[in-house]
């Protein structure tokens, strides 16, 4: 008999003697048990979905065993993972399907186990990832508080679950859950959470011969770091290359940790002025990469600001270079060096200038940022398989030419890199300028209301998001909108 780290022992014994009658655990702070993880995953894998008894009083039965499963957290999913691999290993790829390049189908067994995976996970393609994801923000505060982690908080339209969840969550699961080294540091250093802010809304176009198109409307997802008390530290808006969101993951992590344990006024002044030194960077970043594109439009920008400040009596005499401020550097709690400012292009002349081709030169700087490792090109072969035609043409061809993949790897990237850059420079950045207020550390409910609000502009108050305006004529009865099919 063992402690399990539950509201109750139980002896193994007796889960092996009652088969299939599951029992209902509770995850609490500890992972739970690794044996008990291993004996309910065998089971599960080891049972005929075909076998199942259409006619059971209780229709949840099916679902059970893989409740059971997530419901022991972590421990679950590695004990699921750790026979899927076993699986996978007995499955040689067919040698055709290897020199082509591509992956091979997997079996139905195989097949079934990945959806296991995906359930126990809490998230469509856990079997690459391998990441554990909560849904109760209780649960994972706890587990939080037990493991001494801070917790990595998606917010989002639809369900991670869902193949059409929004187009930055699938992203997500593809460009920076999938990624080799990304996956690795999620799961050694976080608590994952994920919570639906609302349904994804979805079009389908009906060609009328068999075939339909699926895709989603619109939607927008942002990650939050916060502590093990559910308190805000930062939060990452919309898409980002894998190398960036590392980079705010590392930068993040280090201020959540340097603030733990500050009582209340200490933690809110550290905070604040983090986010208003990661504002100030975020500026001076925005237009170093603006004179590097196109110097002249960013020259006559710094003229008007300069303009601006001597108009308001002051100049540059007020904004020492680093090296000068240095040596004047002191703070109050003698642990921050004073925030060096330099005159920097105005936020909305900087939105000004930056227009569609600005934004693509900016990008470039930063195309290493976006670039996808082989998990996640893997990802992308896997959902998009050739024809067979298109096999045997590519198996004996100039694959590595032809291969359409790689230019669509290419045209993905570049989208990253523009999406990074945009939403550092704009969403970031006014995130960073709300929580610099002090008004601004509210419960993180709340500023994802602000975020989906006046980031996203698709808020709560607004059933259509968007998407049925009251000024636009579509000579359709109330714009085409039917608000209850029933």
């Amino acid at each position: 008999m063992r402690r399990l780290g539950f509201n109750f022992v139980l002896p193994f014994a007796a889960l092996l003697i009652a088969g299939v009658a599951w029992v209902t655990v509770e995850a609490c702070g500890d992972y739970g048990s690794a044996d008990l993880a291993d004996s309910i995953a065998r089971e599960l894998v080891a049972t005929d979905p075909d076998e199942a008894d259409p006619n059971a009083a209780d229709p949840n039965e099916a679902e059970r065993p893989a409740a059971n499963l997530r419901s022991l957290g972590p421990d679950g999913l590695d004990a699921l993972l750790a026979l899927r691999d076993a699986a996978a290993a007995e499955e040689q790829p067919q040698i055709m399907q290897t020199l082509a390049g591509f992956p091979s189908k997997p079996s139905q067994r195989l097949a079934r186990i990945d959806a296991l995976v995906d359930q126990v996970a809490g998230q469509r393609g856990a079997s690459i990832s391998r990441l554990y994801w909560y849904t109760d923000l209780d649960t994972a505060l706890t587990a939080a508080k037990s493991s001494g982690r801070p917790v990595l908080s998606l917010r989002m339209l639809g369900n991670l679950t869902d193949e059409c969840s929004c187009a930055n969550s699938r992203f997500f699961r593809t460009t920076l859950y999938a990624n080799a080294e990304l996956s690795k540091h999620l799961r050694e250093n976080f608590v994952l959470h994920w919570r639906s802010v609302r349904p994804v809304p979805t079009v389908t176009i009906d060609y009328g011969d068999g075939r339909t198109l699926v895709r989603t409307v619109t939607g927008n997802s942002i990650h939050y770091m916060l502590d093990a008390q559910g308190r805000v530290i930062d939060g990452l808006p919309g898409l980002y290359g894998p190398k960036a969101f590392r980079r705010w993951l590392d930068e993040t992590a280090v201020v959540a940790k340097a603030v733990d344990g500050m009582g209340d006024e200490m933690r809110a002044e550290r905070l604040i002025s983090h986010h208003k030194q990661r504002g100030d960077e975020i500026g001076r970043d925005w237009t170093a990469d603006l004179k590097k594109v196109a110097p002249t439009v960013a020259e006559k920008l710094i003229e008007e600001e300069t303009n601006r400040l001597k108009a308001a009596g002051r100049d540059s005499a007020e904004f020492p270079t680093a090296t000068k401020a240095a040596p004047l550097a002191v703070s109050k709690t003698q642990v921050e060096i004073l925030i060096v400012r330099e005159i920097v292009a105005s936020t909305e002349g900087l939105e000004r200038a930056t227009d569609e081709e600005i934004w693509t030169k900016i990008a470039a700087l930063h195309a290493e940022d976006a670039k996808l490792d082989a998990a996640s090109i893997e990802v992308i072969r896997r959902e998009n398989p050739p024809t067979a035609e298109e096999a045997g043409r590519r198996a004996f061809g100039k694959y590595r030419v032809e291969d359409p993949i790689v230019r669509m790897v290419r045209n993905f990237e570049s989208s990253i890199a523009v999406d990074t850059v945009r939403n550092e420079y704009l969403l970031h950045r006014q995130l960073h300028q709300w929580l610099a207020d002090p008004a601004g550390h509210i419960e993180v409910e709340k500023l994802n209301e602000r975020v989906y609000a006046q980031l996203f502009l698709t808020p709560s108050s607004d059933p259509w998001l968007g998407l049925v305006p009251a000024d636009t004529y579509t000579a359709l009865d109330n714009g085409g909108a039917v608000a209850d099919k029933q």
